[in-house]
């Protein structure tokens, strides 16, 4: 164990001094240190709990025998630094994230370590520090925002961002406005809708990292507690058996967390996340295994916002581990993986139980007989893109029409709400890509004015950029290569004819070769120039997004 090298022996006198500045005893010491990764703030909404549930973390480590101590983890809110320049930097915290959490836990020597994330970016990061670290780990997220209710009407966030467009486009008056922004969000907890925070905090649960329920408890109940004791007691095991994330985090378990993902309806950041965090456990991801699981996996939930149900819903119904057993009884899982319960995902599934049919489709009876997610390409895309295939209109799902390209988030929704996209239209928003933007913004604002101007089954749109979890509609993201590394996106002009084509995995510039290499001689790639700090490094360091935007490759 590192400790030993830290606080055993005379030699580490010195150290333990500093221990015993803390307060900490001789007998603590003498235990297990378990290091509690607190990703507490009071600016997240998904984040004001969190000190509660890294009390109660505490409580279950100090019952099972052994130390905890406290270090933090950053988090952005993805829904406030949506749509202006704030959101440059939440991608790029998830490296920040691991890399601040590498070093805290690997200079201090802990035995063991309880993660305790909740939203977007903060979720993958510390799940791929967990695998470079590589002790003994456990997560326990703060759980989910409980829906809103709007006219008798459950509603979540995603619905306020199109209330902004419905707004604009005249659809509702100022007061119902302020309806929705009063009663959207009503408790602390991650969106309430399957949006990347919650789509991570369940594939946590697949990948074996978290316990049953740490992806649906809802944050404002009292189980939450009780689960994040159980997790600081689990750990414990975790230690005494020397279970580490890369005994749990196979190759297996990526595959189970993607067929997963396709079962639940994910939100595409996924395909960011997962390429990470295999990458850090030195597991080859391809971008195409996509496909080839969304092929014989059904999409058995709808949450928003691709349907009515949320978080709280598929919780009553049985959560993460009713879906999983659903995928079990067609074979489409490796069961047999290790998890941080000390057991496999068979035993943990055993007595799982679908406790609603209209939550969690039954095999039988699946929204679609393939899943949830979709990697398109074409000349485009000719090293991929991904869209939320169970979120797409049938009448979307092939589409052709002329481009409205825009260099930046910023000009396209200006456009939008100026009224200057009509139906058929293909919006393209380019230089917003990983090293492009940088940072690879969500686009929510404008696909959420686009839904709310009720354009969402006439309109297309395309970015090297990425998508909320929130999105729905025809939306495009993650185009490679992106724009300023010279991919076919920054060569579209306003007119241009695209096509995409969703069941066939294909999306295409309809221009003949001769001119492209003309446009290829004429037009600029755009480089920006007043970048400076973390957003410079990153800018020159990042992958593509195909390859998950990662920063460190360790295959």
């Amino acid at each position: 164990m590192i400790k030993e090298q830290i606080v055993d022996g005379f030699q580490n006198a010195p150290h333990r001094s500093l221990y015993h500045a803390l307060g900490l005893t001789g007998e603590e010491l003498s235990r297990p240190l378990i290091g509690i990764v607190s990703s507490y703030n009071e600016i997240v909404p998904g984040h004001m709990n969190l000190d509660k549930i890294v009390e109660a973390v505490k409580l279950g480590v100090a019952m099972a025998g052994g130390t905890p101590i406290v270090f933090p983890a950053i988090a952005v809110c993805d829904g406030i630094a949506m749509g202006h320049t704030g959101m440059k930097y939440s991608l790029i915290t998830r490296d920040i994230i691991a890399d601040s959490t590498e070093a805290m836990a690997l200079a201090h020597g802990f035995d063991g370590l309880v993660m305790v994330p909740n939203c977007d970016k903060n979720v993958p990061g510390l799940l791929m520090a967990a695998a470079r670290v590589n002790i003994p780990t456990i997560f326990v997220s703060g759980g989910p925002m409980l829906a809103g209710r709007v006219n008798g009407k459950k509603t979540s966030l995603s619905s306020m961002f199109e209330a902004v467009g419905a707004y604009s486009a005249g659809k509702i008056d100022e007061a119902q406005l302020r309806v929705c922004e009063e009663k959207t969000c009503p408790t602390c907890g991650s969106c309430s809708g399957m949006y990347t925070a919650n789509s991570m905090n369940c594939l946590t649960e697949v990948l074996g990292m978290g316990l049953a329920g740490n992806g649906t408890i809802p944050a404002v109940y009292s189980a939450r507690i009780e689960l994040a004791k159980h997790a600081g007691m689990q750990v414990m095991e975790l230690v005494k058996k020397n279970i580490r994330p890369r005994d749990i985090m196979t190759e297996s378990a990526i595959r189970n967390a993607l067929t997963a993902d396709m079962a639940l309806g994910c939100s595409t950041n996924s395909m960011l996340h997962l390429p990470a965090i295999a990458n850090e456990c030195g597991i080859k991801f391809d971008l195409d295994m996509a496909n080839k699981i969304s092929e014989k996996t059904p999409n058995l939930c709808h949450l928003a916002p691709a349907g009515p149900t949320y978080i709280e819903d598929l919780n009553e119904a049985g959560g993460v581990y009713a879906v999983l057993k659903e995928l079990d009884s067609l074979g489409l899982l490796d069961s047999n993986v290790m998890t941080c319960t000390g057991k496999t995902l068979k035993e943990n599934i055993v007595n799982a139980e679908n406790r609603d049919p209209s939550v969690i489709r039954p095999i039988d009876n699946p929204y679609s007989r393939t899943g949830g997610i979709a990697v398109l390409r074409g000349n485009l895309a000719p090293d991929g893109c991904v869209v939320k295939r169970s979120a797409v209109a049938p009448e979307m799902l092939v589409h052709t029409g002329p481009a409205k390209v825009f260099d930046s988030e910023e000009e396209a929704i200006a456009a939008i709400y100026a009224g200057k996209i009509v139906k058929g239209d293909v919006v393209v928003i380019r230089y917003e890509g990983p090293s492009g933007g940088p940072g690879m913004r969500e686009m929510l604002s404008p696909t959420s004015a686009i839904a709310g101007m009720g354009l969402d089954k006439d309109v297309a749109l395309i970015t090297d950029g990425r998508f909320s979890g929130a999105t729905r509609g025809a939306c495009i993201g993650h185009i490679s290569p992106e724009a300023v590394r010279g991919g076919l996106i920054a060569y579209i002009k306003d007119g241009d004819i695209i096509s995409i084509n969703i069941p066939e995995y294909s999306i295409n510039l309809l221009l003949d070769e001769k001119e492209l290499n003309e446009r290829r001689k004429t037009m600029e790639i755009k480089h920006k120039t007043d970048i400076k700090g973390s957003l410079k490094r990153y800018a020159d360091m990042v992958s593509s997004a195909d390859k998950g935007a990662i920063i460190n490759k360790f295959e």
